[in-house]
C-alpha cells in the first residue's frame, strides 16, 4: 500500500526520464530533472539537520517551484509555500505562525525576503539545486516516513484577519489524487494548463497527477489571465487538453465573447469549482465545444482539494444551479440541521465532511482547528471527526448534492432571510451582465450589487424587478470597469466592501 506521495515520482521518472513534466511555456523540467533537483534539495535539507520541520518556498509561479517542494517532501519536511504577490502583511504573518529555519527563494524574490523579520536562513533554489545527493540519507528518511506526516501547509483566509494554516499529510493527499483522477480519467496523454497559484492547494490538481501518470501541466501565468483571447491562443499552442479552473477564469473568457472569435480546440475535459458557475455563462462554453466533457468540483481545503463532483450530463435552464453532484470513494458528505441531526430530504443542512481526505487541523491553532474538526454528532460510540465546512447544501429531487450558500453570504434583510448568491444568479443571467457580486452592509441594512456589463443601472434595476422579490432587490449598484478578484481567482467581496466602505456606501 502506498504510503508516500513521492512514490509517483520514482515510479514515473523510470518509464518516461526525459517527458516534459512542467513548463511555464519558455522553461521547462522533465521528470528526470525534476527527480534529481528534488532529491539534491532534500540533501541541502539533510545537511542543515532540517526533519519534520516546515520550509518555507518564496518562489514565483515557475518548475523549479513545484521540483522545490518535493524537494522539501524528499527531505522528510513540508512545505509552506508564499509567493510575491501576496501582500506583505499576510506574508509577516505566515512567517509568524510557522516560524520556520529555512526560507528557499528565487533571483526575484530573495531582495523581497530580506526584509521580513526572519530569523531563518534565506537560500536560492539556484544555489541548492545541484547539492550532492545523499543517497543512503534520503532513503534513511523515506523509510522512517508514515502516511500522517504532513508534506504542506498552505494558508487560508481567517475571520479574524489572521490566516489559518492548513496541514495536509501524505495519506490525505494520495486519497484525494487516486480518486480524483479516476473520476477524471486522467492519464499519460493529459496536458494541465494550470490556473491556479501555487500557494493555494487547488494546483494538487495538476502537480500530482503530473507525476502519477507521466502527464505534462503547463503552469499559466497569471497576466495572460486578463487577455482572453491570448489565453485561449496559449491552450491552442500548446495543446492543453485539460484545465481544472475557478469560474471566474471561466467566465471570464465567454463573457467577452471570446468563443466566438477563437475556439480552444483540444480541451477534451472542463472542470470548474470555488463558485457556482452561472448557466447562461456555462451554456456557452457547452455550445462552444459540445465533445468536451464538464465536470463541476466542490471542496474545502480542509478535506484537501475537492471532495464531490459531477459529470454534467443534462442540459440546465436559466433558474437551475449545476449540481456538486456525490463525494468521491471514501469520502461521505453529511448535511447537519440545526439540531445537528441529519438533514430531510430537501431540507437545508450544512455540509460536512467524514473520511480519509481530512487534513491534520490548522498549523499551531489548536483552538481554531477543534472548532470545525469535531466529534460527528451522529456517532456516539467511538471517536470519529468530521469537518464543518460553513457551507449550506441541500440535494436536489434527483438526489444530487446542491450548493446553496456559505452560512455568511446569509443575511437577514427586512425580516426575510436572503442569500446573497441568489441575488448574484438572477444578475448573471442578464445577457449584458459580464460578472456580479453582492456585498451586504449590517450598520445601514443595504443590500449593494456591484457588477460589470454593458447596461446602465437603472435599465438592471428594472430588469431585477421582473426576477427577484422587491425584498431582495438591492439598495445600491455600483457599476465597475472590473471586478477585483482575489489571487486564486474567485471575486474579491472584501475588496469590495473596502470599496464601498471609503466612500461609495454615502
Amino acid at each position: 500500500m502506498q504510503k508516500h506521495i513521492l512514490d509517483y515520482l520514482t515510479e514515473t521518472v523510470q518509464k518516461v526520464p526525459h517527458k516534459m513534466a512542467y513548463s511555464n511555456g519558455t522553461e521547462e523540467l522533465c521528470f528526470q530533472e525534476v527527480y534529481d533537483q528534488s532529491r539534491s534539495v532534500g540533501s541541502f535539507l539533510v545537511h542543515r539537520k532540517s526533519y519534520r520541520e516546515p520550509v518555507v518556498i518564496f518562489m514565483n509561479k515557475h518548475p523549479r517551484t513545484v521540483a522545490a517542494f518535493f524537494g522539501v517532501i524528499t527531505g522528510g519536511d513540508y512545505y509552506v509555500p508564499i509567493d510575491a504577490e501576496m501582500p506583505e502583511i499576510r506574508i509577516e504573518l505566515i512567517l509568524q505562525n510557522v516560524k520556520a529555519k529555512i526560507m528557499i527563494c528565487d533571483e526575484t524574490t530573495v531582495e523581497i525576503a530580506r526584509r521580513f523579520d526572519f530569523d531563518g536562513q534565506i537560500v536560492l533554489y539556484s544555489d541548492i539545486c545541484h547539492t550532492e545527493i545523499e543517497e543512503q540519507a534520503l532513503q534513511k528518511i523515506y523509510e522512517q516516513s508514515i502516511d500522517t506526516d504532513p508534506i504542506y501547509i498552505v494558508f487560508t483566509s481567517g475571520s479574524t484577519g489572521i490566516p489559518k494554516g492548513v496541514a495536509a499529510c501524505h495519506r490525505s493527499v494520495i486519497d484525494y489524487i487516486e480518486h480524483l483522477s479516476e473520476v477524471m480519467e486522467f492519464d499519460e496523454d493529459t496536458v494541465f494548463g494550470n490556473q491556479t497559484p501555487l500557494y493555494v492547494d487547488a494546483c494538487l490538481k495538476e502537480l500530482y497527477p503530473t507525476l502519477k501518470f507521466g502527464a505534462s501541466t503547463y503552469l499559466i501565468d497569471r497576466e495572460l489571465f486578463m487577455f482572453p483571447v491570448k489565453l485561449v491562443e496559449y491552450l491552442n499552442e500548446h495543446r492543453i487538453n485539460t484545465i481544472c479552473w475557478v469560474v471566474s477564469a471561466l467566465t471570464m473568457i465567454s463573457a467577452f465573447g471570446t468563443l466566438d472569435l477563437v475556439k480552444p480546440r483540444y480541451l477534451r475535459l472542463v472542470a470548474f469549482g470555488s463558485e457556482v458557475f452561472p448557466i447562461r455563462q456555462f451554456n456557452k462554453w457547452r455550445a462552444a465545444l459540445p465533445e468536451t466533457k464538464f465536470v463541476n468540483l466542490y471542496g474545502p481545503t480542509e478535506g484537501t482539494g475537492m471532495c464531490c463532483y459531477y459529470k454534467v450530463d443534462r442540459e440546465f435552464e436559466q433558474d437551475e444551479v449545476i449540481p456538486i453532484g456525490r463525494p468521491f470513494d471514501n469520502t461521505e458528505i453529511i448535511l447537519l440541521n440545526g439540531n445537528n441531526e441529519r438533514a430531510a430530504q430537501d431540507e437545508e443542512g450544512e455540509i460536512c465532511i467524514r473520511g480519509t481526505s481530512l487534513v491534520l487541523g490548522y498549523y499551531n491553532n489548536f483552538e481554531k482547528t477543534n472548532e470545525v474538526f469535531v466529534q460527528n454528532p451522529l456517532n456516539p460510540y467511538y471517536p470519529e471527526l468530521i469537518y464543518r465546512t460553513g457551507d449550506i447544501g441541500r440535494c436536489n429531487k434527483y438526489g444530487e448534492l446542491e450548493f446553496v450558500s456559505r452560512k455568511d453570504f446569509q443575511i437577514k434583510h427586512m425580516g426575510h432571510r436572503i442569500e446573497l448568491g441568489e441575488i448574484e444568479a438572477n444578475v448573471n443571467r442578464i445577457d449584458a451582465i459580464q460578472m456580479a457580486g453582492c456585498i451586504y452592509d449590517n450598520v445601514k441594512g443595504k443590500i449593494v450589487l456591484y457588477y460589470v456589463g454593458g447596461i446602465e443601472e437603472k435599465e438592471l434595476i428594472l430588469l431585477l424587478k421582473e426576477q427577484i422579490p422587491r425584498y431582495m432587490l438591492p439598495n445600491k449598484i455600483i457599476r465597475l470597469e472590473c471586478m477585483p478578484m482575489t489571487m486564486n481567482g474567485k471575486i474579491d467581496r472584501a475588496a469590495l466592501k473596502e470599496d464601498y466602505q471609503k466612500g461609495r456606501g454615502k
